[in-house]
């Protein structure tokens, strides 16, 4: 199975939602000083958003920064995006922005650090997707 890449803020809620998922996942820094994670396979991007009453700013700059390389870039393969229902229309919008310029899949949306049921969600789907990508067909 290849991997997960995440954003989390000092708020830690990204982080607690991944840490729940319980597969290995690299960490893109919060600092732009950190070094940034250099996949090396297939990966999954989970990211928070933050955006603007119009929508602007929605992907964090440590995630842009991110997939500027191109070599990390290449090799996303979906998003999932965290959000706060209170951003109304703008709610995990940064899933939309990264799916859309990057043409990948958004699986799925939760809220702040995601209920048991969205952890679940997301680790059967996540084990669905990798499945279904290295089945082979006689």
């Amino acid at each position: 199975m290849a991997g997960l890449v995440f954003f989390s803020s000092a708020s830690g809620n990204t982080a607690r939602f991944v840490e729940r998922i319980g597969l290995p996942a690299q960490r893109i820094g919060i600092r732009a000083a950190e070094p940034l994670p250099v996949p090396t396979q297939p990966y999954l991007l989970i990211t928070p958003t933050y955006a603007d009453n119009d929508g602007g700013g929605a992907v964090p700059k440590q995630v842009i920064r991110f997939l500027n390389d191109a070599g990390a870039r290449v090799l996303l393969r979906g998003v999932i995006a965290g959000g706060n229902r209170n951003f109304g229309r703008f709610y995990a919008h940064a899933g939309d922005v990264i799916a859309k310029k990057c043409a990948v899949p958004l699986f799925y949306r939760f809220e702040l650090a995601g209920t048991e049921t969205d952890v679940a969600r997301v680790r059967d789907g996540i084990a669905a997707y990798w499945r279904d990508q290295c089945s082979t067909v006689p």
